[in-house]
């Protein structure tokens, strides 16, 4: 960003455009859901790994069969109650699924509801899709070299998020058009 509006005669420290987002995203990505299109009710969720201040935290994710992403969550810890506000999370912005695919993931499966209309399975390989989804956020984080605090971080994986969303067209106003326009459609 730095660079580009150098070229363009503006003056801009990285560090403007890290407070920008870290004040921006979770707004934006606040207003998205609301246009957001319904998603699957067959999800697959998963965690990985990010790096704040030298350690490792957890960074759930869920995505539907046809990679609509449903949810992400960051947390400090990878037990029960992290897996509970994860899924409550999910559900809470979007349905109750029909079936969750965890692919051995004992704390998230000890965090789901006590629904039994849902339907767990653990089977590794339909979690390939979520697996594959983790590579563009990394792609994107790896370069940061971890976050210096936690709110940053998810301000920083909130926009992530939300421009991946876009690009994917999960919204429901304007989805026909490129992801920028849609992004500037929705700060407007």
């Amino acid at each position: 960003m730095e660079e580009l509006l150098e070229e363009r005669g503006v003056a801009l420290d990285h560090a403007t455009v890290n407070r920008w987002v870290v004040k921006y995203s979770p707004l934006l990505e606040l207003k998205f859901r609301k246009h957001k299109k319904k998603i699957g009710s067959s999800w697959r969720m998963d965690e990985t790994y990010i790096k704040i201040k030298g350690r490792w935290v957890y960074y759930y994710r869920a995505v539907d069969t046809d990679n609509q992403t449903i949810d992400f969550y960051l947390s400090e810890k990878r037990d029960t109650e992290a897996a509970r506000s994860f899924f409550t999370k999910a559900i809470g912005s979007n349905s109750l699924p029909d079936k969750v695919n965890l692919a051995g993931l004992q704390a998230i499966n000890q965090g789901l509801p006590e629904d039994r209309r849902i339907m767990v399975r653990q089977i590794k390989y339909l979690n390939n899709l979520i697996e594959q989804e983790h590579r563009p956020i990394k792609r994107i984080t790896r370069p940061m070299l971890g976050f210096k605090a936690f709110t940053s971080a998810v301000a920083t994986l909130a926009g992530i998020e939300l421009q991946r969303m876009l690009k994917k067209g999960q919204g429901i106003l304007n989805s026909d058009l490129p992801a920028w326009k849609q992004f500037y459609a929705l700060a407007g």
